[in-house]
């Protein structure tokens, strides 16, 4: 039914100025504004991202977006450069290294950080 419809996803931010920076001059990513609704978040591969603004915005509890990268450890690095701090969580055995990069034979290297709305985003190693 919708096989060849056009998608995109979207999530909520309290301050859509703060989210305007962090995407587009934190994360460098290209950013339109969308009078009296949000943001339009351009990313690798064509698809787009809606960002609209919500009064009563609660962060996701989980991981909203994840960038692949081709060098976790270099992108890390870049953001941290940025001010991101790395987020920690209990993972049973997988336990992040000093930069905040959980390494574990079930998946991809991944790391977690928050936007200014406190969402969770990631970036995750891409094994290419």
């Amino acid at each position: 039914m919708f096989k060849d419809t056009p998608a995109f996803s979207g999530f909520a931010v309290d301050d859509v100025g703060k989210a305007k920076d962090f995407y587009g001059n934190t994360l460098g990513l290209d950013v339109e504004e969308v009078p009296g609704m949000g943001l339009t978040l351009k990313v690798g591969g064509g698809a787009s991202i809606f960002v609209y603004p919500k009064d009563n915005h609660e962060p996701a509890t989980f991981t909203i977006l994840n960038f692949s990268v081709p060098d976790i450890g270099k992108a890390v690095d870049q953001l941290t450069q940025a001010g991101i701090q790395f987020e920690r969580y209990d993972m049973g055995d997988a336990t992040a290294d000093e930069k905040g990069i959980y390494r574990d034979s079930q998946g991809p290297a991944i790391a977690w950080f928050k936007d200014p709305a406190g969402n969770v985003l990631s970036v995750l190693e891409d094994g290419g």
